[in-house]
């Protein structure tokens, strides 16, 4: 079995906040390699015809305080943003351009922007509050609202969602093992099975 955790993830993913927050120690245990995978979601549900839980007012509720459950769990804080849904667009094309041009700073900026969202609160769909984010966090915001708009940020974002949806992704988080895929936070106990068998 392949030692690498694939992980297909979107920023506005609660979900994939969850689950980022368990995998690098989890491959660092089992001595595999974490790849990240930024996709957009909003493209995935387009394509699959899937939508958010949060759609379904009951299912939502249920949600929010299952995912409330699960941070307790791993002993991580989080709260659910108050301007959920957020449209990713330019945050995903941001993370691109992060991994494309500074890769040895991608993890920091996946870390920060998590943050913002899931523990913060931040509006981020507000580019001036986008911008402060990456500010803070010692990040070139101008020059990366200039590389956002970059047709091989915008390529390698739409083929890695297109790719997703080919390898039967329908939702984030969504990890493979080899060809083996896990869907959801909540099955990274088989995530680290796949990768000790």
């Amino acid at each position: 079995m392949s030692k690498t955790v694939e992980f297909f993830f979107d920023l506005g993913s609660p979900a994939s906040y969850l689950a980022h927050t368990q995998l690098p120690e989890l491959c660092r245990e089992t001595g595999a390699t974490l790849i990240y995978r930024p996709m957009l979601l909003g493209g995935v549900f387009q394509a699959t015809g899937n939508a958010s839980p949060a759609m379904i007012p009951a299912k939502g509720r249920y949600m929010i305080r299952d995912l409330a459950r699960f941070a307790e769990r791993y002993d991580v804080p989080m709260r659910f943003n108050p301007h959920f849904p957020i449209n990713t667009l330019t945050l995903m094309r941001l993370l691109v351009a992060v991994q494309l041009h500074q890769p040895e700073r991608f993890a920091e900026a996946v870390r920060v922007l998590f943050q913002a969202i899931w523990v913060d609160g931040v509006n981020m769909s507000d580019p001036a509050k986008v911008a402060g984010v990456l500010a803070a966090a010692g990040f070139d915001a101008a020059a990366l609202q200039t590389q956002i708009a970059e047709p091989q940020v915008k390529d390698a974002l739409k083929a890695t969602t297109e790719e997703a949806v080919k390898r039967g992704v329908f939702g984030a988080p969504t990890c493979f093992v080899g060809e083996e895929m896990f869907f959801g936070q909540d099955r990274l106990d088989f995530v680290r099975e796949a990768l000790g068998s």
